[in-house]
Formats: C-alpha cells, structure tokens, sequence
C-alpha cells in the first residue's frame, strides 16, 4: 500500500471526473463557492459553510477539507470528490462512512456551484458514489439528507429510490427546520443506463473496508 491510497482512485461517469481532493483543487474550489453556490435567502446545507466565505475567504471550508483527510481511518472516513466537468470543478461529492467493515453504510452529501446547476451533474455525481459504493466497496444501504423544502435535492433522491427515514429538527441559522432523512437499500438503487468505470480500486477497497 502507497502512502496515501485515495490518490489513484478516479470515478469517471459518461460527463464527469471525480478525484478525492488535493490543494489545488481546494483553491479551485473556493473560488467556486465565492461565486454562489445558492440562494443567499436560504441556507441548504446542515453547517451554514456558506455564510462565512465573504469574510474568510473560504479559508474555513479548505481547513474543512484538510482536517477530513487528516483523520481519515478505515473506521471512520469521509472523502470529498471534486467533480470536474472538461476540466473544470464543478462542485463536490462527499461519501462516507463510520464502522464500515460492520454496518456496510455509507453517508453522501454534495453541492455544485450555481453556473453548473440545472444540468443533472447533481444525478450524475450520486450515481457515480452509489455505484462505487454498492458494487465496489460491498455497502448495504446508502444515507442522505436534505431540507425538506430543498426540492432538487429530494427530486434526485426520489428517483434514484430512496426512501423517507425520518426527521431530524436544526436551526442552521437560528430557525427551526427539518431535515429528512433518506435511505437507499442496494436491491432499491434505481440504476441508469451506464456504469462509473473505477480506476485506483484495490488500495481503495483495502483502506476503506478493513
């Protein structure tokens, strides 16, 4: 096993590249997110990352970034894919999981800068880690979440086939608001047409299901 594994590993969809983070690509992003990543009236994420990006210049989010990839473990890890499309970084798609070797779950979350928006990346970034999560890693059932008024969000998980899992109430900005929970079985996976093809696979598996 190389030092650092998760520098192989590529998902590639029919329109995107997706690659774990590197420096870079962080800067990239940050200017990404300075240029809106939503609606400023509203706030879609759990941790209102957004608000601060005027003022820090999205030194908080790359710090974010960083400290995910210093504690990663085989027993609790997340990886940020930036999702490139002709080369260009279009957003992020998270996937992670706690106690994986046991409970065979993961976690995804994402978000896509608003010039890119309204494509069906968001369909397609999800897919690419649903895949990689069901047919290459052995994972049981995939979680997500989202506002309940965040409508593209939920259409994309409706159609993929997740289901309602409950709610759970926050204040991501100091008002009450629920945030539902979302559940996708392996055998639910409502698949496309096409197959991410994985490249960097082995060491991945290794360090990410022991």
């Amino acid at each position: 096993m190389t030092a650092w594994p998760l520098r192989h590993l590529v998902l590639r969809t029919p329109r995107l590249e997706l690659r774990p983070d590197d420096d870079e690509g962080l800067f990239e992003l940050a200017e990404l997110a300075k240029a809106g990543v939503h609606d400023p009236a509203e706030m879609p994420f759990y941790v209102p990352w957004t608000d601060t990006l005027a003022d820090d210049g999205g030194m908080g989010m790359v710090q974010h970034f960083w400290g995910q990839r210093a504690k990663l473990a085989a027993k609790d890890w997340a990886i940020s894919l930036i999702a490139r499309h002709e080369g260009t970084a279009i957003g992020v798609q998270e996937i992670g999981a706690r106690d994986f070797g046991v409970l065979r779950e993961v976690n995804t979350g994402s978000w896509i800068g608003l010039a890119h928006q309204g494509r069906g990346f968001g369909t397609e970034m999800r897919v690419a880690v649903l895949q990689f999560a069901f047919d290459h890693l052995g994972a049981a059932i995939a979680r997500s979440a989202a506002w309940q008024g965040n409508h593209a969000s939920n259409r994309v998980s409706e159609k993929l086939g997740y289901v309602h899992d409950g709610t759970l109430a926050a204040a991501p900005r100091g008002e009450r608001l629920e945030h539902v929970r979302l559940r996708l079985d392996a055998a639910d996976f409502a698949r496309p047409e096409w197959n991410v093809a994985v490249e960097g696979l082995a060491e991945s598996v290794r360090l990410l299901t022991s």
